[in-house]
């Protein structure tokens, strides 16, 4: 059975634009991608986890916040690698400094095969993005989201 995540398309109207929050991984792997690398808040759901609690959860850990609103179902994204994510839209807008966020961190050997472990965040930064920014900011199977969410909010 394909991994399952959840997690929360952020969304919020200023200056008369629609914006939506997405965040950059952290580690080597993702230090000099910026097109094609960023993401909706999101990760794995718990064995026995209500997915929107995860969802929410996941929020907190990359990011150091706690959303509230209403919570819409938008769907679940089938991703390149066949992970699935399970994604809400929540109208908030949430005050992050993007030289401040407090991720969790995640251990890994780098470089590879050194036998080195060192510790990056899961998120390294985080932004507010208009929808056809993010359209090029985000991950190719995370662009379904913003189709779905436009279409939602009636902006198609």
């Amino acid at each position: 059975m394909p991994q399952r995540s959840a997690g929360l398309l952020i969304h919020r109207l200023k200056g008369g634009e629609r914006q939506v929050f997405l965040v950059h991984p952290g580690g080597p792997f993702w230090a000099r991608k910026d097109e094609g690398a960023w993401s909706i808040p999101k990760g794995l759901i718990d064995e026995g986890e209500d997915e929107l609690t995860a969802a929410r959860r996941e929020v907190m850990e990359e990011v150091g916040a706690t959303i509230e609103g209403t919570f819409e179902w938008l769907g679940e994204y089938r991703q390149p690698g066949g992970k699935r994510v399970l994604a809400w839209a929540v109208e908030a807008d949430i005050d992050i400094d993007p030289e401040t966020i407090a991720s969790n961190m995640f251990t890994m050997e780098w470089p590879p095969r050194s036998g080195q472990f060192r510790e990056f965040p899961e998120v390294d930064r985080a932004g507010w993005f208009s929808l056809s920014e993010a359209q090029a900011k985000i991950l190719k199977g995370q662009k379904p989201m913003l189709a779905d969410l436009a279409e939602h909010l009636g902006q198609t």
